[in-house]
């Protein structure tokens, strides 16, 4: 009997230790701020973003490295072998006995002092492809922000939805004990009960679809945070009514042409190829530079016979180089050039052409949006009076139950479209944030 109960006592406390060894979900209140924080500190893509400003910063310091001056140097040793010395016709010939070790030393200095303006080109170049690297992460950021809002908005709108489900749930379930009373006393038929069960029953399918869509959602936006699976994220509602757009049109498009990245991109693509042209165009100009230069020799190769000496000499002088083959080579590398440069300045054309449209629609969406609400409002408001209004004409047998469905149906519609307007007009709010790049 002792041993049976050691064992029950030891199989119990080992259900009890996995039972809470199993992980509870862990529930965090954020706000959309934070999600935001979040993306920016756990963003894969970020980080690689990040990872191409820094070899853009390298890019610049390698670019800038073609000021300092060229500095080479050479050492060799090796057996010179005996010579032969014939006359022009090759006969007579004479055998030459040389010294057989031989040396040579040289060091060589180069600092370009004019280029045609490659080298600062390259430099620009490069510096122009750091500023381009940080746009591409500034654009990254608001395309991952925007759809992190996205995910946001949904969690508020089956918050929402899930509230307003619940509570015509608990009113469906006060008519039913209401109507239970009437059954008993006689003057209502248990076929008015089923009915409203029936309707219970869907709001209850309804609210089970709610909170599978929530945790769909809730996943999507803990994994594009790198957040622990269990982790479910509770929306900050005052969110909902914290934002009061005021600015116009013409100020959002202002906003846009300032700030959005894809502008300044084009943009930033003019000037490249306006670079690019410039450095097509150093390759038909000489390059100067001063040069200098120490050798140490031997032996003496020139006379002969060979002089078994080390002889030293340097010099110091300007260099000029001229690549003539740039006359007839080049200028199609230039026109290419140019033509690239005229199809950015009409990318940059284009580019503000489809941000002015992208702002007005977005903009007009949100008006449109906002008399949606408005109207909504006004439904929710009708629909709870007709429903008030049908429920005591219901109670006093002046109406039939059809009718009382049907107002709560009204109710339930009603109820369920103010919410998606409310959250309508937040996104239509938040792309135009999106937009103009100011999320």
């Amino acid at each position: 009997m002792k041993i049976k109960f050691t064992f029950f006592f030891c199989w119990a406390l080992l259900g009890f230790c996995g039972v809470s060894a199993q992980e509870v979900p862990e529930v965090q209140m954020m706000s959309l701020e934070q999600v935001y924080r979040l993306a920016d500190e756990n963003s894969q893509q970020l980080r690689i973003d990040r990872l191409n400003i820094e070899s853009a910063n390298a890019e610049i310091k390698s670019a800038r490295s073609q000021r300092l001056p060229d500095i080479s140097t050479s050492l060799s040793v090796g057996y010179l072998a005996d010579g032969l010395l014939s006359d022009r016709d090759f006969t007579n010939w004479t055998h030459i006995d040389n010294p057989h070790f031989m040396n040579n030393f040289a060091l060589k200095a180069q600092q370009v002092v004019y280029s045609g303006g490659a080298i600062s080109s390259s430099i620009e170049l490069a510096s122009l492809g750091k500023n381009m690297s940080e746009l591409n992460m500034v654009k990254n950021r608001q395309e991952i922000r925007f759809l992190l809002t996205g995910y946001y908005l949904d969690l508020c709108r089956l918050h929402n939805q899930q509230q307003v489900l619940q509570e015509n749930l608990k009113l469906t379930e006060q008519v039913i004990e209401n109507m239970q009373s009437r059954v008993n006393e006689g003057t209502a038929l248990q076929n008015d009960i089923t009915r409203y069960e029936l309707q219970r029953k869907g709001l209850e399918l309804q609210l089970q679809k709610v909170s599978d869509a929530r945790t769909i959602i809730c996943h999507q936006l803990t994994t594009t945070l790198h957040l622990p699976e269990n982790t479910i994220i509770e929306p900050d509602m005052s969110l909902i009514s914290a934002i009061q757009q005021t600015q116009s049109e013409k100020d959002w498009q202002h906003e846009a042409s300032i700030s959005n990245a894809s502008l300044q991109q084009a943009a930033l693509g003019t000037h490249i190829s306006q670079q690019q042209l410039r450095l097509k165009r150093s390759a038909m100009l000489p390059k100067v530079a001063i040069v200098a230069e120490n050798h140490f020799d031997g032996p003496i190769t020139i006379e002969i016979p060979v002089l078994n000496n080390n002889f030293n000499y340097w010099y110091v002088g300007i260099g000029i180089q001229y690549q003539l083959s740039s006359l007839f080579k080049s200028n199609k590398s230039v026109k290419k050039a140019k033509f690239d440069l005229r199809s950015a300045q009409e990318q940059q054309v284009l580019a503000a052409e489809h941000i002015n449209n992208a702002v007005q629609a977005a903009y007009t969406n949100y008006l449109t949006s906002n008399v949606e609400l408005q109207t909504e409002e006004k439904s929710v408001q009708l629909a709870q009076e007709n429903y008030n209004v049908t429920a005591n004409r219901y109670s006093n047998g002046l109406c039939l139950l059809t009718d009382m469905l049907d107002a709560s149906n009204q109710k339930l519609s009603a109820d369920l479209a103010l919410v998606n307007a409310r959250i309508n007009k937040l996104y239509n709010y938040f792309k135009l944030k999106y937009i103009s790049n100011t999320l």
